[in-house]
């Protein structure tokens, strides 16, 4: 009995010595876990410190330069004189432009660690924080290339309708010249009319739009009648867009002398009532209501023989044009080119105003061939030169490829830059 009673006593005091050690070894791999935590809570928050980068940005405002920019966003002059002085080797100052994005990147103790600024859709300028000071590089901005067909209907304007089919309005733009000397975007579109178009769209990798590359094909149904292009570049690399017959699109003079949506108010008339010296006379031209600033273009290339103000026709550009035609835009309220000039055919060369005898904002154009006032509403514009009789079965290729791709609003092929 007294023996089986020790062998019980000395088992229970091994189990209890078992109990105590193992007691200790979690007790102290306790201790050690949390000493790992601390040490690795420290290692995160010091990571954190140092890498974590938070961005705020703004759009640069209208003649602020660079160190301004960086003040505004609540640098200090001294910091932004550094980040600004390591940036000018590599940056030409003089290109840094209002409405582009600046973003300035801090810790999260506030101390600045980057500086990025849009130079444009390609390139970044990125400025970071280093032991040695300021470092400046040029990178460029991953994107994406996509060739797909964008369709949309129009309820008001070109614009509307491209703005509402989820695009920019570069889009409308680029539209409305390619088809400009056909149509007139003031007057010609209707509710109803549709567009598609098969164009080069570049997006970075974020989805948003950079902008827009070649568009290919296009087509824009006006009232139920379809004016179609194709862009073809001939044999010598020249680049245009052609009917789906291979005749030109282009001809010698745009259809107006503004690009969007301002109405005629007064038309070409041998006898109109003039509303400042309240008499009948000629009004041998259009007058189109448009606002002060609204920018006027050139509707055909030629060379500036007049360019100044001129009396009741206030200022005054005249353009004569290689085919015995000349061209006026009266009553501007500023003139963009010089006397001796050369224009190009959709050139913007001055800005809608209401200087001279005008009642309110307007652009007067008016339009002779030979000497003689003709009316611009109803004149036959001559075209340019068909796709050449060597390149029509080229041409033939390039229209298969696109037009009939018109209607299908999918993606086309995509590329990653």
């Amino acid at each position: 009995m007294r023996l089986a009673f020790r062998i019980f006593s000395a088992v229970l005091i091994l189990a209890a010595a078992c109990v105590l050690v193992f007691a200790l070894r979690q007790r102290s791999q306790a201790a050690e876990d949390f000493t790992h935590e601390v040490r690795s809570a420290a290692q995160e928050a010091q990571r954190i410190a140092h890498d974590v980068v938070l961005y705020t940005s703004a759009r640069v405002g209208t003649g602020a330069n660079f160190a301004n920019s960086l003040q505004h966003m609540g640098l200090d002059a001294v910091t932004a004189a550094d980040v600004t002085g390591s940036a000018a080797s590599v940056f030409n100052f003089r290109r840094f432009h209002a409405g582009n994005l600046l973003w300035i990147g801090r810790s999260v103790s506030g101390a600045v660690r980057a500086v990025k600024y849009q130079i444009d859709a390609d390139r970044m300028l990125l400025i970071e924080a280093r032991e040695a000071g300021y470092h400046a590089e040029i990178q460029p901005i991953p994107s994406r290339v996509e060739t797909l067909t964008i369709t949309g209907t129009v309820r008001d304007s070109l614009f509307g309708a491209v703005t509402g089919a989820g695009e920019s309005p570069e889009l409308a733009l680029r539209l409305s010249e390619i088809f400009g000397w056909d149509l007139d975007f003031y007057t010609d579109p209707r509710r109803g009319d549709t567009f598609h178009v098969v164009v080069e769209k570049k997006e970075y990798l974020d989805g948003k739009t950079a902008g827009y590359g070649r568009i290919l094909a296009a087509e824009y149904k006006n009232a139920g009648h379809p004016y179609q292009a194709v862009l073809f570049h001939d044999s010598t690399g020249a680049a245009a867009y052609y009917r789906p017959d291979g005749g030109a699109l282009q001809k010698a003079f745009l259809r107006s002398p503004l690009k969007f949506a301002a109405p005629i108010t007064s038309h070409f008339s041998m006898s109109r009532f003039h509303p400042i010296l309240k008499m009948y006379r000629p009004h041998l031209g259009i007058d189109y209501g448009a606002p002060a600033g609204t920018p006027v273009q050139t509707i055909g290339s030629g060379r500036v023989v007049f360019a100044a103000f001129s009396g009741g026709s206030g200022n005054l550009i005249k353009i004569q044009h290689t085919n015995s035609f000349e061209t006026m835009y009266m009553h501007l309220s500023r003139i963009l080119v010089h006397t001796g000039e050369h224009v190009e055919q959709g050139q913007t060369i001055g800005l809608v105003g209401m200087t001279g005898l005008a009642t309110g904002p307007h652009l007067d154009f008016r339009i002779t061939q030979n000497g003689t006032y003709r009316n611009f509403e109803t004149l036959h514009l001559p075209p340019a030169e068909p796709v050449a009789r060597q390149n029509l079965s080229e041409f033939a290729a390039v229209r298969d490829q696109w037009v009939p791709l018109l209607n299908a609003p999918v993606t086309l092929q995509a590329s990653t830059h």
